[in-house]
């Protein structure tokens, strides 16, 4: 799926995978919940990698350098150039979904991301606070989902200059209350 975008067969990905074609069908019922589950954990291995060379350290400069990571590994993930070229309706559609398992995804991982901000209790003992995940990944996604700005330096410069910007004004609040 990588490579060849969504268009990938459920006969590839089992040979891929090393399982057989009746494995996925019984274990996934249709190759479009497989690809959801792959779409799912590429975006969850975005937020790893970007663990592993921006790990956030709580405070609102660091969880801005993350999410920065996060939405430059979308931008560039192949996957995502493949969505683009290959099926415009679902790259429109990703920008204005606001419900489905991807969403969802997100969402927990930026939440995930926010706790520290809040000590006691995390996002949950704050109801501002609370909304901040859904408002990060409005923001985020002109962002990430603008493959065509991969390879053009000044233009992914100023998508993510635009975007920690952005990130920045919607946790000013808690940037204050460290300080």
């Amino acid at each position: 799926m990588r490579t060849d975008g969504l268009d990938v067969s459920v006969t590839a990905i089992a040979r891929a995978c090393g399982v057989s074609r009746n494995y996925l069908y019984t274990s996934w019922k249709t190759a479009s919940a497989l690809r959801l589950r792959a779409l799912t954990v590429e975006l969850a291995r975005a937020f790893d990698a970007a663990h592993r060379t921006h790990p956030s350290d709580g405070t609102v400069e660091g969880i801005t350098g993350h999410l920065c990571q996060v939405v430059r590994n979308v931008r560039r993930h192949p996957t995502t150039a493949a969505v683009a070229r290959t099926s415009p309706t679902a790259m429109a559609k990703a920008h204005v979904t606001t419900d489905g398992p991807l969403v969802r995804v997100v969402t927990e991982c930026v939440g995930d991301l926010l706790h520290p901000l809040a000590p006691s209790g995390g996002i949950w003992s704050d109801p501002v606070l609370h909304s901040r995940p859904w408002k990060i990944l409005w923001i985020a996604r002109p962002a990430a989902l603008c493959p065509e700005a991969v390879g053009d330096q000044e233009w992914e410069d100023t998508l993510d200059a635009a975007f920690a910007e952005l990130l920045r004004d919607l946790l000013t609040p808690w940037a204050a209350a460290a300080e």
